[in-house]
Parts: structure tokens; sequence; C-alpha cells
């Protein structure tokens, strides 16, 4: 069991370990939905409930399959449980909002392949998380993830009324600014000292 305190669970996810930024998880909807900060904002919750959802299920099944003595069925145990969620997101979205179903497109059912979300379940599994360390551990990198998003949504976004040159503009300006919060990013690893 690990007995590493919750603030510093948290920011590590969110901030010195950040999945999107600094362990590049999650890159798909990251380049894909930020061009603005509304749906980022969105994205970015849709993601953070699946996370929280998919650490919770995460720990039960590592807790079962270690009772078992099936470790070896971790990581398709996962990857359903995933799917299941993101299924269970996609419908909540399609029924409450039908805009935001439409905005996100292709990027909402995706969300089953993000690699952040099954980055989560591995990673807090390695770590010997308890439950309430996992709840901790996926809220933050939920808000982490969310961070990465508005932030490059809202240089995106800004980037529409600078004089930026033909052969910057689209991706590769898109690209230049991510490696640069990435870089900024990297400001922050004195702080997940332990």
């Amino acid at each position: 069991m690990n007995t590493e305190p919750l603030w510093n669970i948290f920011i590590n996810a969110s901030l010195v370990n950040n999945f999107v930024l600094a362990y590049f998880l999650g890159i798909c909807p990251f380049l894909g939905v930020s061009a603005k900060v509304d749906t980022s904002v969105k994205m970015g919750g849709a993601v953070t409930f699946v996370m929280v959802i998919s650490a919770m299920c995460a720990y039960g099944i590592h807790v079962l399959l270690v009772y078992l003595n099936a470790p070896f069925l971790q990581l398709i145990s996962y990857i359903v449980v995933i799917a299941s969620t993101v299924q269970l997101v996609e419908m909540i979205i399609k029924k409450m909002s039908p805009a935001l179903f439409r905005t996100l497109g292709i990027f909402l059912p995706l969300i089953t392949t993000n690699c952040a979300i099954l980055g989560l379940a591995l990673f807090q599994t390695n770590k010997g998380y308890g439950i309430v360390q996992s709840f901790v551990y996926a809220l933050g990198a939920g808000a982490g993830f969310t961070l990465a998003l508005v932030l490059i949504a809202g240089l995106r976004e800004q980037m529409e009324f600078a004089e930026v040159p033909n052969t910057m503009k689209g991706t590769a300006l898109t690209l230049m600014i991510a490696g640069i919060l990435s870089l900024s990013f990297m400001g922050f690893a004195g702080l997940g000292m332990q």
C-alpha cells in the first residue's frame, strides 16, 4: 500500500506528470478538440468522468484478480471497463446535449482508445494506490488533461487574431505551441519529488 499524501498525488498527476504534456498520452483529443475553449472544457469533463469511473473499477478489478491469482486478465478487464464507461458517457451526452454530441464528433467515442485512460489504470495499479488514492489520482489526471486542453484551446483561439506566416498556420503552429506548453510543464518537475 502506497502512503503518498493525497495532495501530492493530485499535484503529481495534474501538473508534474501531466498525462498529455509529460507522458504524451491522449494526444488525439488534445490536437483534435482543442480549437475552442468551450468544447475543450466539455471534452475534459467527459474524459475526467471516464477516468474516475475507470480508476475505481480498475482498483476493484485489481483486488479481485489478485485474490483469484489471475493478474494476466488485468489489461483486457481494464479495456472492457473503459469501453463500457465511454458508451455510457456517449449515451448521456447524446441524450442531454445533442449539440455537444455533434461538436465532439468522432472524438467522443475515441475516448475508448484514449491511452491516457488506460495508462491511468495501469499506473495506479503499479503504484499500489488504495481506493481513495486512486480516486484522487484520477481526479488529478483528469484536471491535468482538462488543463492541457483548455490551455492549447485558449492559445489557438488567440492565434486566430495573430498574423502568422502561411507556412506556420494550422497543424504546424499547433504542434509548436504544444511543444512549448510541454516544455513549460517541465518546470513543475521539482514539485513531485518524493
